[in-house]
């Protein structure tokens, strides 16, 4: 076992998740500990604080900490480690996270919004491994979206990159939380798939959906509309149907401008869109001025759960990019 190890840590607004990772990516501890987001400044440090020191308890003595990586809620700068104004952590405004961290510790900290970490650890260890030039979405409440260039997280001028999720594919459509319509967040998100799915609904036209969401159309999940389509349900099929086509739209806008080597989809929607990705390919056709789409393949990512404490990690490994793939990652 290599004697180095790396801290990385997943802030939520309710939650906290602490890991050890190894320099292979494993995950070798974890922890969980509450957030508390809505105290002071001082109070939401203490939190952190102690969630690292709850995870330190469980190391190898053997192993030597190499640095902590935090995934913040944004916005946040990631060159100075200083979390902006995140909606659903109102404790810190303006708050200087890394250089806060790095003055307890002693040690490397690096500070980065979720969606950036996991693409790097999905690109150094994960189903990219093996490709310089990688877009990753996650798909769940909402969709967020990474890109990694040749080994290098993309965050543009300020820091503000990558916000694929907020990719505008309809100007008349749903209003999105950001202010803006027609988001892909708000058309094929999990809350969005429930959304169609209630829409879709009358008297009689889904027993099944009905049956699921305990004869309250309001509990629909995107859960139980997926269960209910590989049932043969026509609603249901009809709602992943159409959530097919926006994806495949919005990455057809996304191969055209960026020309990836890969995309890997993560996020708790994704293994429920997992048996459609050859569908989704199929719709690049129209939808894709790029004349090679289809040698970009989708990958399902490795991490799950794991996928903030894993990215943060990732953020002060220091190691170049592998150029051999996992054996495991299949591509669609």
């Amino acid at each position: 076992m290599n004697d180095e190890c790396v801290v990385g840590i997943d802030i939520g607004g309710t939650k906290i998740a602490a890991g050890i990772v190894d320099l292979e990516g494993n995950v070798l501890a974890r922890n969980r500990t509450p957030m508390v987001a809505r105290g002071s400044s001082a109070d939401g440090l203490a939190a952190v604080e102690f969630a690292i020191k709850s995870v330190l308890d469980r190391k190898d003595p053997s192993q030597k900490v190499r640095g902590i990586g935090i995934c913040s809620p944004g916005p946040l700068d990631p060159k100075t480690g200083v979390v902006i104004n995140p909606p659903n952590l109102p404790c810190w405004r303006n708050f200087p996270l890394g250089e806060s961290i790095r003055n307890l510790y002693r040690v490397p900290v690096q500070v980065e919004n979720d969606a950036n970490a996991a693409a790097l650890a999905e690109a150094k260890w994960g189903a990219a491994r093996g490709y310089r030039n990688v877009f990753y979405l996650c798909i769940g409440t909402g969709i967020g979206t990474g890109i990694v260039f040749d080994g290098e997280i993309y965050h543009g001028r300020t820091g503000a990159a990558g916000e694929g999720g907020h990719m505008g594919i309809d100007a008349n459509g749903p209003l999105c939380p950001c202010g803006k319509r027609g988001c892909i967040e708000v058309l094929a998100s999990g809350p969005a798939i429930a959304r169609r799915a209630r829409e879709k609904l009358t008297h009689g036209s889904s027993a099944r959906l009905i049956e699921l969401a305990s004869g309250n159309p309001d509990s629909l999940t995107s859960e139980m509309v997926g269960k209910a389509c590989a049932e043969g349900d026509p609603v249901a099929q009809a709602v992943i149907s159409e959530t097919l086509d926006v994806l495949a739209y919005w990455l057809g806008n996304v191969i055209d401008l960026l020309e990836p080597d890969v995309i890997v989809m993560g996020g708790g929607v994704s293994s429920m869109l997992a048996p459609y990705l050859v569908d989704l390919r199929k719709r690049w056709k129209g939808a894709v001025v790029n004349p090679w789409p289809n040698r970009v393949p989708v990958l399902l990512a490795r991490y799950g759960e794991e996928a903030g404490v894993a990215g943060a990690a990732a953020l002060l490994d220091g190691s170049p990019l592998s150029t051999e793939p996992l054996p495991s990652s299949e591509a669609v």
